[in-house]
């Protein structure tokens, strides 16, 4: 779908887009061969600070404030060493994710949310609310928000 929308009208090689492999696959599976295909192409198995594995990272987030599949209470939040997981049982069909090390490895963040449903969310991720996991993504670089006026805070720009 990112492909379709706006990838194919950028400048961007497609060695560096990095969608899920999901065809044929258990989400297990996706996220075993996700991470062993982003360390191929970052060619380390440990991420650096100082060398983040994605250039730019766009994510949204859901009116409860998830993130990629980063639902809150799932045992996804709390992973520190792999780059991707299946998330089970947060939502009726399984998912696969990238994890805080992965997602925080990027030189820009980039989360984009519309709606008035998640103006307090919003407002609470922003404000650092732990709750929120949205607010838990933390890059190496810069972090932006990008929301409609329904979705922005009372007051901002």
């Amino acid at each position: 779908m990112a492909r379709d929308a706006f990838l194919s009208r950028a400048p961007v090689l497609d060695y560096n887009i990095h969608p899920i492999p999901t065809e044929g696959l258990m989400p297990e599976q996706a996220a075993a061969a996700y991470e062993a295909a982003l360390k191929r192409f970052y060619c380390a198995d440990r991420l650096a600070p100082d060398r983040p594995l994605f250039d730019v990272t766009l994510l949204g987030m859901g009116e409860d404030g998830h993130t990629a599949s980063l639902f809150p209470g799932q045992p996804a939040l709390q992973e520190t060493q792999r780059w991707a997981v299946a998330v089970i049982g947060a939502k009726s069909e399984r998912r696969t994710t990238l994890t805080y090390p992965a997602l925080d490895s990027s030189r820009d963040v980039a989360f984009v949310v519309t709606g008035r449903g998640k103006r307090d969310v919003v407002v609470r991720a922003q404000a650092g609310d732990r709750a929120i996991s949205a607010a838990l993504v933390r890059p190496v670089g810069r972090l932006h928000w990008f929301t409609d006026r329904a979705a922005a805070a009372e007051g901002a720009n």
